[in-house]
């Protein structure tokens, strides 16, 4: 194989490893519902709408399905995916006092964004 030939197939996967990562990069969310029982559903998805709809209309986990209607109360978004995975396992490893105390502190945050 000639010098030239792998330079380019180098380049090419240098290329497609970029276009993986701007793929991966768009955005994504934690998040916590709060079910119709008071118990807590938490999450990760790329289009947040779309998923409240699904859970809410039944299609969704099977732990939100007899939980209907849920309601979002904790949200937090990610850059990249890899993130937003392992906040997720860190928030569903927390106590339920613990998420309390997540969401409290996260609703303060946004009234001080505002």
């Amino acid at each position: 194989m000639s010098l030239r030939l792998r330079r380019n197939k180098k380049l090419s996967r240098r290329c497609i490893n970029r276009r993986r990562k701007i793929l991966r990069s768009a955005g994504f969310f934690v998040y916590i519902l709060r079910c119709s029982d008071g118990t807590f559903y938490t999450g990760y998805t790329k289009d947040l709408k779309a998923r409240l709809k699904l859970h809410n209309s039944g299609r969704g986990a099977k732990y939100v399905r007899g939980r209907t209607p849920a309601r979002c109360v904790y949200l937090k978004a990610f850059r990249y995916y890899k993130l937003a995975i392992k906040e997720e396992l860190r928030v569903k490893s927390l106590t339920r006092l613990q998420k309390k105390d997540l969401i409290v502190r996260g609703r303060l945050r946004q009234r001080t964004l505002k």
